[in-house]
């Protein structure tokens, strides 16, 4: 493999560089209600579920996108949505079998599913894990019954911890809680509780991340009260504290780790990996060997459509090659989540640019505080955290230059 000072500008060695594997997300689409501050491509159950239907719709449709990209092997699996719970354990097994058949998954790959404590008959966790899962994201939220129900979701308190302690009775070790904070009404020590609660059940990942406000939602339509910036630092600091005293480490803007649970199919995200995306709705970012380019792709997002385009050939709404004018936002977004930072050498592999191409942008991070860059790391302050989009809003192309193309 060559070194970064022998890859070409935008050669195929350059953009693959280090990307060996590829993960794969699957999403599945539906929900028993739509939350008021979702913006995900989620879908209200009406009528059955077609669950087998579905199954082998997204099958077809990786061996599909198989066809046309170099074999690599599969370093993680994430079953996402949507509620994935509303999926049976039998579902999850001929899914997962499915995929084995079809991809070399590497050795202990992370196979992670959601489940929602509102929409899952706990009993199946035992069942999930047979069918080859090993890591659990459980969507809790919050512990506190009025702060969920302002927030629109169908379970409480007490589901949630029903789910955890299910979970651990299942055996499940890697436990993800995703917990929510700057909910309508919450004061900084409601949502510390959340934290102390969490801990109690030992997981071995917290996501911690704050509510905000996303168009084309119920809260967008209609905004709750929700706490003040300075009610959101406090709470952001107390949150660390304890996450911090209680052995987790940071390691993204919103995701907390004991040593070695680190979600690695996130991580590839934010790394500028590539993906595979299956199922309605789905994204995926690919690095082309030959052509030395990188694509994104977006399949249908309604499941009915989705699942018709796979019978006529148009499953795929969206197609395009991303521009380099563009290369250097899309990789920022991403990499900057990073509280470790990450190496040039790594944008220079990850996307075929040199870094004389950002250096206007981390002059002025640098200056105005928000990045440091020291041993060839870039590594964001936590005030570019905080100010994240300010942050990666310096690596924005140039006015004309968004021009990437696109192809059905």
């Amino acid at each position: 493999m060559a070194t970064v000072d022998e890859i070409d500008a935008h050669g195929a060695e350059g953009i693959t560089a280090g990307l060996e594997s590829r993960s794969l997300y699957i999403h599945l689409p539906w929900c028993l209600r739509k939350c008021p501050y979702c913006d995900f491509n989620s879908h209200q159950v009406v009528g059955t579920l077609p669950e087998k239907r579905y199954v082998e719709a997204v099958l077809d449709d990786l061996e599909r996108d198989l066809e046309r990209v170099e074999a690599r092997p599969i370093s993680s699996v994430f079953i996402g949505g949507g509620t994935p719970s509303l999926f049976s354990a039998a579902s999850m097994e001929r899914l997962l079998e499915g995929v084995q058949h079809r991809c070399r998954l590497v050795a202990g790959c992370e196979v992670t599913v959601e489940v929602n404590p509102g929409a899952l008959d706990a009993s199946r966790f035992r069942d999930y894990q047979s069918a080859g899962i090993n890591r659990l994201s459980v969507g809790v939220q919050s512990f506190d019954h009025a702060a969920l129900r302002r927030i629109g979701r169908i379970h409480d308190g007490r589901e949630a911890e029903l789910a955890l302690e299910r979970a651990a009775r299942a055996g499940f070790e890697n436990l993800n809680i995703d917990l929510m904070y700057g909910l309508p009404g919450q004061s900084p020590d409601e949502a510390l509780a959340d934290i102390e609660t969490a801990l109690e059940w030992n997981p071995a990942h917290i996501s911690h991340y704050q509510l905000t406000i996303e168009p084309n939602t119920e809260f967008h339509r209609a905004p709750p009260a929700l706490p003040d910036e300075d009610a959101i630092e406090e709470t952001e600091v107390l949150c660390a504290a304890r996450l911090a005293a209680g052995g987790f480490t940071r390691y993204e803007v919103s995701a907390w780790a004991r040593p070695s649970a680190r979600c690695q199919h996130n991580l590839n995200y934010w790394r500028f990996g590539d993906y595979l995306g299956v199922g309605a709705g789905a994204h995926a970012k690919l690095s082309d060997v030959a052509g030395g380019l990188i694509e994104r792709t977006l399949k249908q997002k309604h499941p009915r459509r989705y699942l018709m385009g796979l019978e006529d050939g148009e499953y795929l709404l969206s197609r395009r090659v991303v521009s380099p004018s563009e290369l250097p936002l899309e990789f920022m977004i991403n990499a900057l989540r990073l509280t470790e930072g990450i190496s040039m050498a790594t944008f220079e592999a990850r996307t075929g640019l040199s870094r004389n191409q950002i250096a206007g942008g981390l002059g002025e991070a640098e200056r105005r505080g928000l990045l440091v860059y020291r041993e060839d790391v870039i590594t964001p302050t936590p005030l570019g955290h905080r100010y994240l989009n300010d942050l990666t809003g310096l690596f924005l192309p140039p006015a004309g230059e968004w021009t990437a193309s696109v192809a059905k």
